[in-house]
Parts: C-alpha cells; structure tokens; sequence
C-alpha cells in the first residue's frame, strides 16, 4: 500500500479511491492531507475536482452505501456521511465532502482556503505527490498556523473559532501577524448565521483541551460574540470550600471533565488513573465503564457528539450566579436558585444557536438539577430509593451526565483542599445512582405499575384529571420504597390518598 494511504490510518480511504473516475483528477485536500502528515487519524474527508462533484458523491454514496447530501447545487458541493463496515457503534462516523473547484483550478481553490496547514492536496491516483503551494508542510515543522491570505479572516470570520480549533488541536503556535489578523476580524463574527457558529463551537467543545480554547477565544475577544453571558462570571467571588471565582471555576469544571472522560468512559488505561483522586474514580466507577461509553457514543444529534453537550452545560451551569450572589450570616457568598436562573439562560442560548428541542431538553435539566449530587451527599446516609427515583424521574437520561458534572464541580471546588473523605463520598453518591440506572432500573427507576389509571376510575368512581396522575405517582413511590407490594396495597393507598384530599 502506498506510503501515504497508509499514514492516513483508515481502511475507508483505500476504498474510496476505488470508486473514484480513473480518467479524471481528483485530490484529496485539506484536513486529511494534514493529519497523514502528523501521523493522526482522520474521520473528515475532502476532495475537489473539476469534474462534476455532484455527481461523483453520488456515485461513491452508493457504492458505499453511505447517506448523500446535496450541500450546495450551485457551486456543486455534497456529503457522504458513513459508518464504516466493522466498525464498532462507539466508533466515529466518517464525514466524506466533494466540491467542484473553488476557483479556476486547483491552485485557486487551495489559496481560497483558511489556513495553510490546510490547503494541501494530493491526486488519488498519485498519492506520492503533494501539492503544497502556500508552504503548509513548512509551517507544519515549524508549528505555526498562518492564514492563506492577509483576508481569509475577515472574508469568513467563522474562522477565528477554527484558528482556536486548529491552534490547540494540533498543538500549533499562532504568530503575531496571524493574532493581529484573529483580533481585526472578531468583531465581525455576529455576521455568522448561527447554524455556523455553533456547528464550530461544538468542534470546539469535541476536543480535549477545551478550557484552553475558551480561555484563548476569551483573550482575542470573541467569545463575548458567540457566548456573552459567561463573561458576567469574571471576578464574582465565592466563599470557602469554593477556591476560585465563578469564571475560573467553570473553566476548571471543564478541565476536571476532560481528566474525568478518559478514566469513566475510554478503555482502562492505568496511566490515566495515576493519581489518588483518579485512581479512587477508577475503584469506585470502574465497573460501568462500558455503560459509560454506550451513554457518550449515543448523540442526540449525529453532526453533534455528545461530549459537546456535557461541555457546554459545564460552561452554563453557573451561569445564574452573577444575579443570584447574596451575603449571608458572617459574609457567607450564596447564590440561592442560581440553578434556575441558569436554566432560563441556556435555554435562551440553546434557541440562538438552533439547537434541536432534545438537545435543548438535555442542557436544560443538567443546568437545572446539577446540584443534587452533592446535595444527597451531605445527607448522613446514602440515597434512599425514594430519592434515587425522584432524581431520575427529574432527569432521565441525563442524570448520568448530571452524576460526571457534579463529580468534576467537586473537584473544582476544592482544588488541592479537597479532603478524601469529601471525594470518597461523593463518589460514592454516584456510584449508587449509576448503580440503580444500570443495575436495578426495573427496580427503583421504572418498576412494573402494580395499578392503572383506568383502573382507580373504576375502582373510585372517578373522572380522569390530575388526581389521578398524583395518585399513580404515589403509588409508584411507594412501590419503589418497598412500602407496598401487590395490587391490593396500591388500592388500599389510593383510597388512603383520597380520604386525605377530602
């Protein structure tokens, strides 16, 4: 196999070419190009032609037997997304792009693009050859991420997220004159439509390092134009245990989260675990390590993974302290309710970026109930079942994402003055709730109903209406507390349940 097929690490691309016109130039451009160049694995894949893009996407869509999507008629640009044979369902899918030239030629089309680590091609049918007109190979070595052009910025400002994106990834140094460029083209990033800044946010917040690059978008200014409500978290301080204002400590959440994942949810690897309060996460949690993948490989929405959203409910989930901060007894900082002021606030901001209504349903009740974790650890004993229920009967699904915040929230909170005893137990909090929504769900979160609405109008003489629905909650509690067990105790507590509300 040729040498650079090979450093492209993906059995995808050797068949790809296969489909492709053997009688027509075809380059495969861009972020492929470069990751083979550094040895990375690629799950992006663009390729130009003067050819009838459309046409060719078609054709390979088919072959593969991947999803086609007409992206642009007119400049005759289409997407293939594919989940590849073998593959395993944690395993990325596999985002395949045709365009015609941007441009009269290929040259053209290459000085067109962002930056120059990005704008070099090879011909499939002559792999060993690389077109590298604006020096991409150069700044690779030298590790500095430059624009194509003294415009690239300005001409589309959606690149400034992609300088930060490129320049943590990658581990590339942004020189002063590509910087100055970055800080002249901000204030144009509210001419982005929304769909477009979000789909590059969540490029963002898919990475590790994520802290980082929100720190570094802070610094050139943008963030204020694609999440202003975070800067009202700057110097609002916090009392002890807190060691940190609110901005340092969300993006110290995000740091806690990026060492949390690869210890819950990737394969064991024991160097990950080589501290005390990693390697008591791997002690107590370990045993759902694989429920934990299953949970991060499902996305609520397949251009978006769900890492990204865990992300971004960290970066707002204390967005409601600014206007919540009071003085208690002794100069004591609290923040009362903040839980629901921020839920207000990322629900507004999951609208503005266009994201779906499940998406927006899941930021919404990890902001909202993100401190019940640590509430049930300040309680002498550990969850009851009743309260296991209510808090996943609040949550869902999502409560699992809630049970990873509110570890990395703890350690953000304590820094280095975290006591283990502290850690232990709140380990131990979401151990029990994993443990009920994995290994006792038919148990204590969605028992086998011992009675049915229908059945207490019939029994009562009833009219459907609310109170039927508290009755059958009720009962539902009970059942899971172990209080009753059979059909004739959940018909005794209904009837105990009405002569209260009589």
């Amino acid at each position: 196999m040729n040498e650079f097929l090979a450093r492209t690490n993906h059995p995808l691309l050797q068949r790809i070419i296969g489909f492709l016109p053997q009688n027509l130039p075809v380059y495969l451009v861009g972020g492929a190009v470069r990751d083979a160049l550094l040895n990375r694995s690629s799950y992006d894949f663009d390729f130009v032609t003067s050819g009838d893009a459309m046409k060719i996407a078609r054709q390979v869509a088919h072959e593969l037997g991947g999803a086609f999507y007409p992206l642009d008629a007119q400049r005759n640009v289409a997407r293939i997304i594919i989940k590849p044979e073998g593959q395993s369902e944690d395993d990325k899918p596999v985002r395949i792009d045709f365009s015609t030239f941007q441009g009269s030629d290929l040259t053209s089309d290459l000085h067109g693009r962002d930056f120059t680590v990005n704008a070099m091609a090879v011909e499939v049918h002559n792999l060993s050859e690389l077109v590298d007109p604006l020096g991409g190979v150069a700044d690779l070595l030298a590790r500095h991420l430059r624009v194509c052009s003294d415009t690239s910025l300005v001409d589309d400002p959606v690149r400034v997220l992609r300088a930060v994106r490129f320049a943590v990834n990658l581990e590339l140094i942004i020189p002063p004159e590509t910087m100055k460029l970055i800080r002249e083209a901000v204030g144009r990033i509210p001419e982005v439509s929304a769909e477009r800044l979000r789909d590059e946010l969540f490029r963002i917040l898919a990475q590790p390092q994520t802290s980082t690059s929100i720190r570094i978008l802070d610094k050139v200014g943008a963030l204020e134009h694609i999440l202003p409500e975070l800067s009202k978290l700057k110097d609002v301080q916090q009392s002890s245990p807190h060691i940190l204002d609110a901005w340092e400590h969300t993006l110290d959440v995000l740091t806690r989260l990026d060492k949390l994942l690869p210890v819950l949810a990737a394969e064991f690897d024991p160097e990950k675990t080589g501290s005390l309060i990693m390697g008591m996460v791997a002690i107590r949690l370990g045993r759902f390590r694989q429920q934990l993948r299953d949970h991060f490989a499902f996305s609520l929405n397949q251009d978006r993974p769900h890492r990204g959203l865990l992300f971004l409910a960290g970066l707002y989930h204390d967005v409601g302290k600014p206007v919540t901060q009071s003085a208690g007894v002794g100069g004591k900082i609290r923040f009362f309710e903040h839980e629901q002021v921020g839920r207000q606030v990322v629900e507004e901001k999951a609208r503005a970026l266009r994201l779906s209504n499940v998406e927006l349903d899941r930021l919404v009740t990890i902001v909202s109930h993100h401190m019940r974790p640590s509430l049930l650890s300040h309680e002498r004993q550990l969850p009851s079942r009743r309260a296991i229920y209510r808090f996943f009967r609040d949550t869902g699904t999502a409560g699992i994402d809630i049970c990873i915040l509110s570890l990395a929230d703890v350690l953000a909170t304590y820094g280095s003055t975290l006591p283990p005893e502290r850690w232990d137990r709140q380990l131990e909090i979401v151990r029990s709730l994993m443990s009920a929504w994995w290994e006792d769900y038919e148990e204590i979160i969605l028992p086998q109903p011992l009675v049915k609405g229908d059945e207490l109008i019939r029994e009562f003489s009833l009219t459907p209406g609310p109170l039927i629905g508290q009755m059958l909650e009720a009962i539902r509690e009970a059942q899971v507390a172990g209080e009753i067990h059979s059909r004739e105790e959940a018909i005794n507590l209904a009837g105990s349940l009405l002569a209260e509300a009589e």
